[in-house]
């Protein structure tokens, strides 16, 4: 990164494959419970499902506050992709009840066990948190982040939480990125964001005036300005 930066007043990070990444793959979680419900499927091919289902949604962006409702779309939102996951793979008619297998699956991301912390989370938070830099999360990611961050003991971190469901925005749509700043009473110049996506984390940020970090994790380097292997190297 560029070491004349000045400090910022607020660090913004994406959540999933920045702070948190998946145990294993999504395909194998999904094959698992899948199998509790007597239907069994390879974890590689319900992995690849996953991901061609998942990229072509549309985003996860809600039109409502009213908390209940919110949580209603949510919810079928991610039961959709789940159904055309298992449909993709001629699998969905297997099941005697999809709606019990998927409750249970939707369950089960909101508690600790399918994710794990990149070991280097802490370590970045803290240092930032000692250097009196506000910190705040942008994702585009459901209510379930809240209980999410609480059991992997990081939320305390965070003085603001901004995802999609909430905000009517999903990034890269500069709508999310001006609710965070609003948060903080914060100008994009006085802001960073750290993110593993380049065109909804690094370009997102960046149309607005936020100064952009790509966090690559030594993989598929792009070759862009502010690009990280891990976080430590943010500062």
């Amino acid at each position: 990164m560029e070491k004349q930066l000045n400090l910022p007043k607020v660090i913004f990070f994406d959540a999933v494959g920045t702070l948190f990444g998946v145990q294993g793959s999504v395909g194998k979680i999904y094959s698992q419970i899948a199998n509790k419900h007597g239907v069994e499927v390879d974890p590689k091919i319900l992995h690849q499902s996953f991901g061609k289902h998942f990229s072509q949604a549309t985003p996860l962006v809600v039109q409502t506050s009213e908390p209940d409702l919110l949580k209603q779309q949510e919810y079928r939102w991610w039961q959709q992709i789940v159904r055309s996951t298992f449909l993709t793979v001629e699998s969905l008619d297997k099941f005697t009840d999809f709606e019990c297998f998927f409750e249970e699956l939707y369950n089960y991301f909101a508690t600790k066990n399918p994710w794990f912390i990149y070991e280097e989370t802490n370590s970045c938070l803290q240092k930032w948190q000692q250097k009196n830099v506000e910190l705040g999360i942008i994702s585009n990611f459901d209510t379930r982040l809240y209980s999410v961050l609480e059991v992997l003991k990081i939320k305390s971190y965070f003085s603001s939480i901004t995802i999609s469901s909430e905000s009517k925005a999903a990034k890269p749509n500069s709508l999310i990125f001006e609710s965070a700043l609003a948060k903080h009473n914060c100008s994009p110049a006085q802001a960073w964001h750290v993110g593993d996506s380049f065109q909804e984390d690094y370009q997102g940020s960046g149309q607005i005036g936020i100064t952009p970090f790509l966090l690559t994790r030594d993989k598929n380097m792009r070759q862009v300005k502010n690009e990280l292997p891990n976080l430590n190297s943010l500062g």
